[in-house]
């Protein structure tokens, strides 16, 4: 019995071990960032990883268009805000959401999912809470690694997404 006792801990202590090696080595690749909004009333962070373009073509080619994003890399990404918004047009109360994004060409469809806590490719469309679709806009120029930023605006702020020569502005407003 001590024996399979003693199988048992080495197996777990190897995929614990393994577990924080991958962690660590994705987190190389797509580097954890937090981008906060914290103004007039409104205080919304997103926790996500930075996925890097590498050269690669990104909308259309390696993010097909049509198809959900995990809008970052690694875990799925964060949607943290501390009062109830509108985020388009759509309320939002106050809570924790994952980020996804469906890219397409013209617009992309914007959604907030009740779901925390999951690896970045495990999308449940049933436990979507939001969806708004927002116009693509072009960068001023190529962003070779994705970014989430904020910018005031009247009544609240943007959330501009950012990648390769796209450009999205996600109204969130009070």
């Amino acid at each position: 019995m001590n024996k399979i006792v003693k199988i048992v801990l080495i197996i777990a202590a190897v995929l614990v071990v393994a577990f924080f090696g991958l962690k660590t080595f994705t987190k190389s690749k797509s580097p954890a960032e937090t981008a906060k909004f914290d103004q007039n009333g409104l205080t919304v962070q997103v926790d996500y990883c930075r996925p890097y373009k590498k050269g690669r073509e990104i909308f259309g080619k390696l993010l097909p268009y049509g198809e959900v994003w995990r809008t970052g890399a690694n875990e799925a990404t964060i949607f943290d805000v501390k009062q109830d918004i509108k985020v388009g047009d759509k309320t939002l109360k106050a809570g924790k959401y994952t980020l996804w994004t469906i890219p397409n060409a013209d617009k992309w469809t914007i959604i907030l999912n009740g779901e925390t806590g999951q690896w970045g490719t495990n999308y449940d469309e049933k436990r979507d809470v939001l969806r708004v679709d927002v116009p693509v806009g072009k960068a001023a120029e190529t962003l070779e690694q994705f970014k989430v930023d904020f910018a005031a605006a009247e009544g609240g702020a943007d959330m501009i997404l950012r990648w390769d020569n796209t450009e999205v502005k996600v109204p969130i407003r009070l």
